[in-house]
């Protein structure tokens, strides 16, 4: 990723050196959101949502954190002696977290995971990160790969959340909208903005949990827990080995 393109990552920097730090999102129906703060990227445990702490029972083995933003699962897993490896997109997020004590962690995107780096026991995506896959396709295509690369007792840890239970106007229209395109209903095309710095347009997904359900099937992959909060939900996703 270009430099000028990193908006998420040049202000997650900023905030963790006490410049300032905030991200701002555009949706490509002109609809801009507020500043969003970055504070919850660097929580520590006692401070996570109940539904994180319970997500952290599920981990086992040797763990792939995808989209690790600031790395406060790292940073809390690395602490309880698990092998962790983080990645993300932003070389600039990178820099975060190895400034913060990220052990081990590389520049990558979700769509450049392969088997060069090894087998894991447990794939994180927290973070309303169920977004990264994109779209129906390419979430398919990913947890596929996933089963390639994750050893015969893995689970996805992976967040998301509903976007059919907002009855504000400007989302259930731009729903309608994508279902018309025949888009997934909250396939979000977005962007986002901090200072001189701003990112491509990009599809990031949110999904109900029958949504979720209808891309799980036939993907190597099966539902074996959902823990609810508030506003976003966590799925534990265990692997599914044929009897072939």
């Amino acid at each position: 990723m270009k430099t000028d393109k990193d908006a998420f990552g040049h202000a997650l920097y900023d905030y963790y050196t006490n410049q300032g730090g905030y991200i701002i999102l555009e949706r490509n129906d002109r609809l801009i959101g507020g500043a969003l703060g970055l504070s919850v990227y660097f929580t520590e445990y006692k401070d996570w949502p109940e539904s994180n702490k319970q997500a952290m029972k599920y981990v086992s083995g040797r763990v792939l954190d995808i989209g690790c933003g600031a790395g406060r699962h790292i940073l809390y897993l690395q602490e309880k002696g698990f092998d962790v490896l983080g990645i993300d997109s932003s070389a600039m997020t990178v820099k975060t977290c190895l400034s913060r004590g990220v052990k081990n962690i590389k520049q990558l995107s979700i769509n450049q995971i392969d088997c060069t780096l090894g087998k894991f026991n447990t794939i994180l995506m927290l973070g309303n990160n169920f977004g990264l896959f994109g779209d129906f396709k390419k979430a398919k295509r990913l947890l596929k790969k996933f089963h390639e690369i994750t050893f015969d007792n893995a689970k996805i840890i992976v967040e998301s959340k509903d976007p059919h239970k907002s009855q504000l106007p400007e989302h259930t229209e731009y729903l309608k909208s994508n279902i018309q395109k025949n888009r997934m209903p909250g396939q979000m095309r977005i962007r986002g903005r901090y200072k001189r710095y701003q990112t491509d347009w990009y599809d990031y997904l949110l999904v109900s949990k029958n949504e979720m359900q209808k891309i799980i099937d036939g993907s190597g992959w099966e539902i074996e827990k959902f823990i609810d909060s508030e506003d976003l939900y966590i799925v534990i996703l265990k692997k599914v080995i044929s009897a072939d």
